[in-house]
Protein backbone atom coordinates (compact mmCIF):
# COMPACT_ATOMS: atom_id res chain seq x y z
CA UNK A 1 0.00 0.00 0.00
CA UNK A 2 1.56 3.38 -0.97
CA UNK A 3 2.63 5.76 1.81
CA UNK A 4 1.09 9.22 1.71
CA UNK A 5 3.48 12.08 2.33
CA UNK A 6 2.29 15.21 4.06
CA UNK A 7 2.55 18.28 1.91
CA UNK A 8 5.39 20.59 2.92
CA UNK A 9 4.32 23.51 5.07
CA UNK A 10 5.59 26.82 3.67
CA UNK A 11 8.06 28.70 5.88
CA UNK A 12 6.26 31.80 7.10
CA UNK A 13 9.27 33.23 8.95
CA UNK A 14 12.16 35.42 7.69
CA UNK A 15 15.35 33.83 6.48
CA UNK A 16 17.19 34.76 9.71
CA UNK A 17 16.77 31.87 12.17
CA UNK A 18 14.44 32.86 15.01
CA UNK A 19 15.43 32.73 18.61
CA UNK A 20 14.67 29.17 19.71
CA UNK A 21 12.19 28.81 22.47
CA UNK A 22 13.07 26.49 25.30
CA UNK A 23 10.30 24.58 26.99
CA UNK A 24 9.91 22.40 30.00
CA UNK A 25 12.04 22.35 33.12
CA UNK A 26 15.09 23.65 31.29
CA UNK A 27 13.33 26.89 30.43
CA UNK A 28 12.30 27.37 34.06
CA UNK A 29 15.70 26.53 35.47
CA UNK A 30 17.88 28.47 33.07
CA UNK A 31 16.23 31.79 32.16
CA UNK A 32 19.63 33.45 31.77
CA UNK A 33 20.64 30.88 29.17
CA UNK A 34 17.52 31.71 27.17
CA UNK A 35 18.39 35.43 27.21
CA UNK A 36 21.98 34.78 26.11
CA UNK A 37 20.87 32.42 23.37
CA UNK A 38 18.44 34.99 22.01
CA UNK A 39 20.97 37.80 22.16
CA UNK A 40 23.50 35.73 20.27
CA UNK A 41 21.07 35.40 17.31
CA UNK A 42 20.67 39.16 16.95
CA UNK A 43 23.05 41.25 14.85
CA UNK A 44 25.75 42.94 16.91
CA UNK A 45 25.21 46.69 17.48
CA UNK A 46 27.92 49.03 16.16
CA UNK A 47 30.53 49.88 18.82
CA UNK A 48 30.28 53.25 20.56
CA UNK A 49 33.27 55.47 19.68
CA UNK A 50 35.68 55.97 22.57
CA UNK A 51 35.63 59.41 24.16
CA UNK A 52 38.76 61.48 23.43
CA UNK A 53 41.34 61.64 26.16
CA UNK A 54 41.33 64.87 28.16
CA UNK A 55 43.79 67.37 26.69
CA UNK A 56 44.48 65.27 23.59
CA UNK A 57 44.60 68.40 21.43
CA UNK A 58 46.77 70.42 23.83
CA UNK A 59 50.06 69.92 22.00
CA UNK A 60 48.55 70.80 18.61
CA UNK A 61 46.90 73.87 20.11
CA UNK A 62 50.18 75.10 21.60
CA UNK A 63 51.99 74.44 18.31
CA UNK A 64 49.37 76.43 16.38
CA UNK A 65 49.50 79.30 18.87
CA UNK A 66 53.30 79.49 18.76
CA UNK A 67 53.32 79.40 14.94
CA UNK A 68 50.84 82.28 14.88
CA UNK A 69 52.88 84.35 17.37
CA UNK A 70 56.10 83.70 15.42
CA UNK A 71 54.38 84.71 12.16
CA UNK A 72 53.28 87.95 13.83
CA UNK A 73 56.88 88.49 14.99
CA UNK A 74 58.06 88.21 11.37
CA UNK A 75 55.71 91.07 10.49
CA UNK A 76 56.68 93.13 13.55
CA UNK A 77 59.05 96.03 12.78
CA UNK A 78 60.60 97.45 15.94
CA UNK A 79 63.55 98.84 17.80
CA UNK A 80 63.81 97.16 21.21
CA UNK A 81 66.31 96.62 24.02
CA UNK A 82 66.78 93.22 25.61
CA UNK A 83 68.69 92.19 28.70
CA UNK A 84 71.11 89.40 27.83
CA UNK A 85 72.16 86.96 30.53
CA UNK A 86 74.69 84.32 29.51
CA UNK A 87 76.74 81.83 31.54
CA UNK A 88 80.08 83.25 32.66
CA UNK A 89 79.37 86.80 31.44
CA UNK A 90 77.94 89.96 32.99
CA UNK A 91 74.46 91.11 32.03
CA UNK A 92 74.39 93.19 28.87
CA UNK A 93 71.81 95.20 26.91
CA UNK A 94 71.26 94.10 23.32
CA UNK A 95 69.62 96.43 20.79
CA UNK A 96 67.44 94.74 18.15
CA UNK A 97 66.17 96.49 15.02
CA UNK A 98 63.83 94.88 12.49
CA UNK A 99 62.93 96.95 9.44
CA UNK A 100 59.93 97.12 7.12
CA UNK A 101 61.99 96.00 4.12
CA UNK A 102 62.99 92.75 5.87
CA UNK A 103 66.40 93.93 7.01
CA UNK A 104 67.58 93.56 10.59
CA UNK A 105 70.40 94.59 12.91
CA UNK A 106 71.42 93.29 16.33
CA UNK A 107 74.03 95.16 18.42
CA UNK A 108 75.76 92.95 21.00
CA UNK A 109 78.11 94.47 23.61
CA UNK A 110 81.06 92.13 24.10
CA UNK A 111 79.86 89.97 21.22
CA UNK A 112 83.30 89.08 19.83
CA UNK A 113 86.90 88.57 20.92
CA UNK A 114 85.88 86.77 24.09
CA UNK A 115 83.63 89.60 25.25
CA UNK A 116 86.24 92.31 24.77
CA UNK A 117 84.78 93.95 21.64
CA UNK A 118 81.28 95.11 20.78
CA UNK A 119 79.79 93.89 17.54
CA UNK A 120 76.76 94.42 15.30
CA UNK A 121 75.32 91.87 12.90
CA UNK A 122 73.14 93.26 10.14
CA UNK A 123 71.34 92.07 7.02
CA UNK A 124 70.49 94.63 4.35
CA UNK A 125 69.70 94.49 0.66
CA UNK A 126 73.46 94.57 0.05
CA UNK A 127 74.31 91.52 2.11
CA UNK A 128 75.03 90.11 5.56
CA UNK A 129 77.55 92.14 7.57
CA UNK A 130 79.55 91.97 10.77
CA UNK A 131 80.42 95.41 12.12
CA UNK A 132 82.93 95.93 14.91
CA UNK A 133 81.84 98.86 17.08
CA UNK A 134 83.95 101.29 19.10
CA UNK A 135 84.42 100.05 22.67
CA UNK A 136 86.86 100.15 25.54
CA UNK A 137 88.77 97.27 23.98
CA UNK A 138 88.73 98.82 20.51
CA UNK A 139 88.44 102.62 20.34
CA UNK A 140 88.74 102.78 16.52
CA UNK A 141 85.72 103.87 14.43
CA UNK A 142 83.16 101.26 13.41
CA UNK A 143 83.88 99.20 10.32
CA UNK A 144 81.84 96.48 8.60
CA UNK A 145 82.87 93.31 6.77
CA UNK A 146 80.54 91.60 4.31
CA UNK A 147 79.97 87.96 5.26
CA UNK A 148 77.71 86.91 2.38
CA UNK A 149 74.23 87.31 0.96
CA UNK A 150 71.41 88.57 3.22
CA UNK A 151 69.83 85.13 3.67
CA UNK A 152 73.07 83.23 4.34
CA UNK A 153 73.71 81.88 7.86
CA UNK A 154 76.34 83.47 10.06
CA UNK A 155 79.44 81.20 10.15
CA UNK A 156 79.69 79.31 13.42
CA UNK A 157 82.97 80.87 14.54
CA UNK A 158 81.43 84.34 14.10
CA UNK A 159 78.02 83.54 15.56
CA UNK A 160 77.12 85.42 18.79
CA UNK A 161 73.75 83.51 19.00
CA UNK A 162 71.71 86.58 19.92
CA UNK A 163 70.30 87.31 16.46
CA UNK A 164 68.68 83.90 15.92
CA UNK A 165 65.42 84.44 17.91
CA UNK A 166 64.66 87.45 15.69
CA UNK A 167 65.72 85.99 12.34
CA UNK A 168 66.04 82.37 11.17
CA UNK A 169 64.46 80.72 14.22
CA UNK A 170 61.18 82.46 13.40
CA UNK A 171 61.16 80.54 10.11
CA UNK A 172 61.51 77.28 12.06
CA UNK A 173 58.73 78.15 14.49
CA UNK A 174 56.27 79.02 11.71
CA UNK A 175 57.01 75.89 9.66
CA UNK A 176 54.67 73.09 10.77
CA UNK A 177 57.05 70.55 9.20
CA UNK A 178 59.80 71.45 11.66
CA UNK A 179 60.57 68.57 14.08
CA UNK A 180 59.35 70.37 17.20
CA UNK A 181 57.39 69.45 20.30
CA UNK A 182 55.57 72.46 21.79
CA UNK A 183 53.66 72.92 25.04
CA UNK A 184 52.44 75.90 27.03
CA UNK A 185 54.81 77.17 29.72
CA UNK A 186 54.85 79.60 32.61
CA UNK A 187 56.64 82.88 31.85
CA UNK A 188 60.17 83.02 33.28
CA UNK A 189 60.91 85.65 35.92
CA UNK A 190 60.64 89.12 34.43
CA UNK A 191 59.00 87.93 31.21
CA UNK A 192 55.52 88.76 29.93
CA UNK A 193 53.20 87.43 27.25
CA UNK A 194 52.39 83.87 26.23
CA UNK A 195 55.24 81.39 26.67
CA UNK A 196 55.90 78.01 25.10
CA UNK A 197 58.33 75.22 25.87
CA UNK A 198 59.99 74.08 22.64
CA UNK A 199 61.92 70.84 22.17
CA UNK A 200 63.25 69.19 19.03
CA UNK A 201 62.05 65.71 18.06
CA UNK A 202 64.87 65.04 15.59
CA UNK A 203 67.90 62.95 16.51
CA UNK A 204 70.14 65.12 14.33
CA UNK A 205 73.00 66.91 16.06
CA UNK A 206 72.21 69.99 13.94
CA UNK A 207 68.98 71.03 15.64
CA UNK A 208 67.00 73.73 13.78
CA UNK A 209 66.95 75.90 16.91
CA UNK A 210 67.85 75.83 20.60
CA UNK A 211 65.40 74.14 22.91
CA UNK A 212 64.01 76.40 25.60
CA UNK A 213 61.21 78.82 26.47
CA UNK A 214 59.91 81.27 23.85
CA UNK A 215 57.57 84.13 24.84
CA UNK A 216 55.60 86.62 22.72
CA UNK A 217 53.09 89.40 23.19
CA UNK A 218 49.82 89.22 21.25
CA UNK A 219 51.20 91.60 18.60
CA UNK A 220 54.18 89.33 17.94
CA UNK A 221 56.77 91.19 20.01
CA UNK A 222 59.32 88.66 21.34
CA UNK A 223 59.36 89.22 25.10
CA UNK A 224 61.76 86.49 26.25
CA UNK A 225 63.87 83.61 25.00
CA UNK A 226 65.54 81.29 27.51
CA UNK A 227 67.92 78.57 26.29
CA UNK A 228 71.06 76.89 27.59
CA UNK A 229 73.16 79.45 25.66
CA UNK A 230 71.58 82.43 27.37
CA UNK A 231 68.43 84.37 28.17
CA UNK A 232 67.00 87.42 26.45
CA UNK A 233 64.29 89.46 28.19
CA UNK A 234 62.55 92.53 26.80
CA UNK A 235 63.78 95.55 28.77
CA UNK A 236 61.16 98.15 27.82
CA UNK A 237 58.45 99.13 25.39
CA UNK A 238 59.63 98.80 21.77
CA UNK A 239 59.67 101.73 19.35
CA UNK A 240 58.50 101.45 15.73
CA UNK A 241 61.09 100.02 13.38
CA UNK A 242 62.61 101.93 10.45
CA UNK A 243 61.97 101.37 6.77
CA UNK A 244 65.47 99.91 6.44
CA UNK A 245 68.47 99.42 8.70
CA UNK A 246 71.68 101.39 8.41
CA UNK A 247 75.13 99.95 8.97
CA UNK A 248 77.00 101.65 11.84
CA UNK A 249 80.06 102.23 9.68
CA UNK A 250 81.53 101.84 6.20
CA UNK A 251 82.45 98.53 4.61
CA UNK A 252 86.16 97.87 5.08
CA UNK A 253 88.75 95.37 3.89
CA UNK A 254 89.93 92.62 6.19
CA UNK A 255 88.53 89.62 7.98
CA UNK A 256 85.73 89.44 10.54
CA UNK A 257 86.30 89.05 14.28
CA UNK A 258 85.52 85.69 15.92
CA UNK A 259 83.55 85.26 19.11
CA UNK A 260 86.43 83.59 20.96
CA UNK A 261 89.12 85.53 22.77
CA UNK A 262 92.37 85.93 20.82
CA UNK A 263 94.39 82.75 21.08
CA UNK A 264 91.46 80.74 22.52
CA UNK A 265 89.15 78.19 20.93
CA UNK A 266 85.88 79.56 19.63
CA UNK A 267 82.96 79.68 22.03
CA UNK A 268 79.49 81.16 22.32
CA UNK A 269 78.00 83.83 24.51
Amino acid sequence: MPVRLRPAVPNRHPATPPCRRLTGPLALALPALLVVSCAADRSAAPPTPAAPLPGAGGADTARDELAARAAAAQDRHLVASYTLRAPGAPDRTVLVTTAADGGWRVDVPGGVSGGEVDVSLAATGDGLFQCVLPSAGRPEPAGCVRLGDPDEPVPHRLDPWVQHPFTDWLDVLTDRRSPLSVSSAQPPAGAAGSCYSVETTSASVNAPLDVGIYCYDADGTPTAVHTAAGALTLAGAPAPGPVSVQLPGPTVEGGPAGTAAPGASNGTL
